[in-house]
């Protein structure tokens, strides 16, 4: 292989994509990808997020933030799709992630019929107004 050769292959499309991790795993870059922080340490986020998809699941229709609201939506829609499946691995893995057990067993029983033909897009966010105190913009979020 010569100079140009080289130069040719190194400054391809696929080569400023991909890069290789510590482990010499080929990986992608993550543009877009950012995590919402929602002021708070990742223990407190993970445990905030958790609860709203439990109170969300539990009562179809909550009040929110728009932040928040944004961010439950990714696991909100991971649990409708965990329950799709339905099998007993699947089942747990939600349970591990919501906190009350019978609205798991009750997800797993009702979402067949629910949501069984849609391929996603189980929850609308709909915005409100600001909250009075901060101004902070507010939404509702629930299942469709």
């Amino acid at each position: 292989m010569d100079y140009a050769e080289f130069i040719l292959e190194t400054s391809s499309f696929e080569h400023r994509l991909f890069g290789i991790d510590a482990r010499g795993r080929i990986v992608a870059m993550r543009h877009g990808r950012r995590v919402p922080k929602l002021s708070r340490p990742p223990d407190q986020r993970k445990a905030l997020l958790r609860g709203l998809t439990t109170q969300l699941l539990k009562y179809g229709r909550i009040k929110t933030t728009r932040p928040r609201a944004k961010a439950m939506r990714k696991y909100v829609e991971k649990m409708i799709t965990l329950a799709k499946d339905g099998s007993l691995h699947k089942r747990r893995q939600a349970l591990a992630f919501i906190y009350e057990k019978h609205i798991v067993h009750a997800l797993f029983a009702e979402v067949a019929d629910r949501y069984g033909e849609r391929e996603g897009g189980y929850t609308r966010i709909i915005p409100t107004f600001p909250r009075r105190g901060d101004n902070a913009p507010m939404a509702y979020i629930e299942l469709v």
